[in-house]
């Protein structure tokens, strides 16, 4: 395999806290900039996702989302803004994650994932990061996911609380039915729509998902796998079970 080319003197300089980073540095900067990622759902936990890892240098990041911003998503939404009301969210993301860094390769997904075309977006990324919120999404980007052996990073958020773990049974992690159980229904958890949402909350979850991502492709630090890390916003507490 021939060596990656060297960074550039602006990516040097945009990511020299990175560069310097003890445990870190250029090895990983590398594998960064060589990795190819998939965000499903560019709302409360992809906005703050797609924002870290194109600041941090992802080299191709792909973003799904069919559906349009609107007000009431401003409040956490943040790779959206007011002037972009009515466009399509993954080219809105798109667009915000390209203003943010141009090194970064985007590609928007504008029709909503499927069974149908999972596949073929799964198909040459190595990584994906699930924020989407009903559970037929979900299963079906765990059981692609799985049948492509790349790690999937899923977070879930509602009212004051998040979660955040990951799914990677090629690695010897548990499946997604082990967390989620296969009788559970949309109806049975908490909707955001209709209990709300501290728009923070997004925030802190979306960038451990961000976080677990970057851990998972440069081979920096050990990923929630097997493990959940669940966030109280009201009491300011983290705790962690394993499943």
């Amino acid at each position: 395999m021939a060596a990656a080319p060297p960074l550039t003197p602006d990516e040097t300089r945009r990511y020299g806290r990175h560069l310097v980073l003890k445990g870190f540095g250029g090895a990983a900067q590398q594998k960064l900039r060589a990795s190819r990622m998939l965000v499903i759902g560019a709302g409360g936990l992809g906005s703050p996702a797609i924002a870290y890892l194109a600041a941090a240098g992802v080299g191709h990041l792909g973003i799904v989302d069919p559906d349009t911003v609107s007000l009431s998503n401003l409040q956490r939404q943040i790779v959206h803004n007011t002037a972009g009301i009515a466009e399509n969210k993954a080219e809105s993301a798109a667009a915000f994650a390209h203003s943010l860094n141009p090194h970064v390769t985007l590609e928007a997904h504008t029709t909503a994932l499927t069974a149908e075309n999972a596949t073929s977006l799964f198909s040459a990324v190595d990584l994906v990061l699930d924020g989407s919120d009903n559970l037929l999404t979900r299963r079906t980007v765990a059981a692609t996911a799985e049948a492509a052996s790349i790690p999937l990073v899923s977070g879930a958020v509602s009212m004051f609380s998040g979660q955040v773990t990951v799914f990677a049974p090629h690695l010897g992690g548990p499946r997604h039915d082990a967390l989620f159980s296969p009788d559970a229904d949309d109806a049975s958890l908490p909707s955001c729509e209709l209990n709300g949402i501290l728009g923070p909350v997004t925030g802190v979850i979306g960038t451990l998902m961000a976080m677990e991502a970057i851990k998972l492709v440069t081979g920096v630090g050990t990923p929630l796998i097997g493990r959940v890390l669940l966030y109280d916003g009201r009491d300011a507490r983290f705790e962690e079970i394993t499943y």
